[in-house]
């Protein structure tokens, strides 16, 4: 065990846009620092077994869950239950910085709508 941050974690991009840094990747728990530039948003989908909660950082998230718009500030954060439709959106002129927890992992539970 060790400290760890953006610097030393595993990174990935996603959306073609979007940043992903793995801060843990144990089995049962997924924790990943992400970052959204403006106008960036993901694709609509759902997990069948993993809970996510997304805790910002900084900026100002858009998420669609089911039927619902939820605005999230800094300093705020979200549960999102498995089978609940989703995506996050970064619908500002600011970068948007945030933590994803999951638990059980997402990478075997990912279903895009």
């Amino acid at each position: 065990m060790k400290p760890i941050d953006k610097h030393s974690a595993a990174h990935y991009t996603w959306a073609e846009v979007c940043q992903s840094w793995v801060l843990a990747d144990e089995e049962g728990l997924v924790v990943k620092q992400e970052e959204m530039p403006a106008g960036s948003r993901e694709q609509l989908h759902v997990h069948h077994h993993a809970r996510q909660f997304f805790y910002i950082l900084s900026g100002v998230a858009h998420f669609y869950v089911e039927d619902k718009v939820w605005v999230v500030k800094e300093q705020q954060g979200l549960l999102i239950l498995p089978g609940e439709k989703h995506f996050i959106a970064n619908e500002t002129k600011l970068a948007l910085s945030f933590l994803v927890i999951s638990s059980p992992g997402t990478s075997m539970d990912r279903v895009n709508l």
